[in-house]
């Protein structure tokens, strides 16, 4: 699948194509309205995020341009809720409209949920490991068929986990992924999370899913007993 962000700061473009390059799509960036509606007139993307609030050509006129010519789905973005501006997007041809700050595991279930809509046989939205499931658009976790109450962090940080099932992350790509910080060695604020998360998901099972590799960072999956 190949995603064309439109998006004018640059460290916010690094990070939706960073958070979406390492779930499995192609990403193409374009910093500015005109470059925007430039690659998404002549390229083939499946789906277009798109800010609003861009120099020049802001995003509903780009919208509204690529809607002469193509329905591609596009996601906007924008730091501004107001009802009128969303309603304003999606009377232009919008999909899907997400206000900013938000975090990246709910970016990715909407990503999903449009490009599902035009595929015959729609993937599950959901993630499984074990008996841990996970769905990012109820944002609700359950093992065993219990429900698992965790915060928006924590949440966040177990779909990180559980999308990239079997990989190793270092803290350094959990900090960036789910905090947008980089990550400074002297702090312990990743190992404190994953012991609260553990204490969440891990410490009322007997199967433990979130494991620590020494030295690398952390994976979630099930291990045989010893």
């Amino acid at each position: 699948m190949k995603i064309l962000v439109v998006e004018d700061e640059p460290k916010a473009a690094e990070y939706v194509r960073q958070g979406l390059a390492e779930s499995g799509y192609t990403v193409e960036v374009a910093l500015t309205g005109l470059d925007g509606l430039h690659a998404a007139a002549t390229g083939d993307h499946d789906l277009v995020i798109l800010d609003v609030m861009l120099p020049g050509v802001d995003g509903f006129a780009v919208l509204s341009a690529l809607r002469t010519s193509k329905q591609t789905p596009v996601l906007m973005l924008t730091a501004r809720g107001k009802a009128d501006d969303r309603v304003h997007g999606f009377d232009l041809g919008a999909d899907d409209y997400l206000v900013k700050p938000f975090h990246f595991p709910e970016l990715l279930a909407r990503v999903r949920a449009l490009l599902k809509r035009g595929q015959s046989a729609p993937a599950d939205l959901g993630l499984r490991v074990a008996d841990l499931e996970i769905d990012p658009v109820r944002h609700r976790a359950t093992r065993g068929g219990q429900r698992i109450d965790l915060t928006a962090k924590e949440f966040a940080l177990l779909t990180l986990l559980a999308q990239r099932s079997g990989d190793v992350l270092s803290r350094t790509q959990i900090a960036s992924l789910v905090w947008d910080i980089h990550f400074d060695s002297n702090t312990n604020l990743i190992d404190v999370a994953m012991r609260r998360l553990r204490a969440k998901v891990d410490d009322p099972f007997a199967d433990k899913l979130i494991h620590t590799v020494r030295g690398v960072g952390y994976v979630l999956e099930l291990r045989p007993a010893p």
